[in-house]
Formats: structure tokens, C-alpha cells, sequence
């Protein structure tokens, strides 16, 4: 997947999850459409050029991940969320 690909917005309940685990700086286990698998504390979510990212601590790293290359993110305290497109 080429990251100029068109942005696809995700459901507003997947957004409002990210943004109470960004607020709680939760510890996130996050799947990505690419396969990738990682543990990362939610930071920030961000919008640039119609695009949203959630900013996520990775190892000491910021990221920025698309908010439509995620598959999935769960944590104790809210679950497992599948992310789908509104």
C-alpha cells in the first residue's frame, strides 16, 4: 500500500477509542494492514492534509500511523477494537 493512496476516515466510535487512549496514554497492542504488530502508547492523534494519525510511542520512537492502515488495537480497558471505515 503506497501512503499516497487516498485517505479513508474510520468509524467515529474506532476514533473516539483512539482518543481515550491517547488521553490515558494507554499502552495499545496495535495490528496494522501491512502485518506488522506492535506494543505502543498512544500519544496524540493528529490531522495533516486530510490525513489522521495517531501518534504512538514505539520503543522510545514517535510514529505516526495512519488511522486507515490500522487493522486493529486492543488494551484491557477497552477491548479489542477492529477498526472499520465510516
Amino acid at each position: 500500500m503506497s501512503m499516497n493512496d487516498t485517505y479513508q476516515p474510520i468509524n467515529c466510535d474506532d476514533y473516539d477509542n483512539l482518543e481515550l487512549a491517547c488521553q490515558h496514554h494507554l499502552v495499545l497492542s496495535l495490528e496494522l494492514k501491512d502485518g506488522e504488530v506492535l506494543q505502543a502508547k498512544a500519544h496524540d492523534l493528529l490531522s495533516r492534509k486530510n490525513v489522521e494519525y495517531l501518534v504512538v510511542d514505539s520503543a522510545g520512537e514517535l510514529r505516526e500511523l495512519r488511522l486507515d492502515r490500522i487493522t486493529s488495537f486492543s488494551h484491557p480497558e477497552i477491548g479489542t477494537v477492529v477498526v472499520s471505515e465510516s
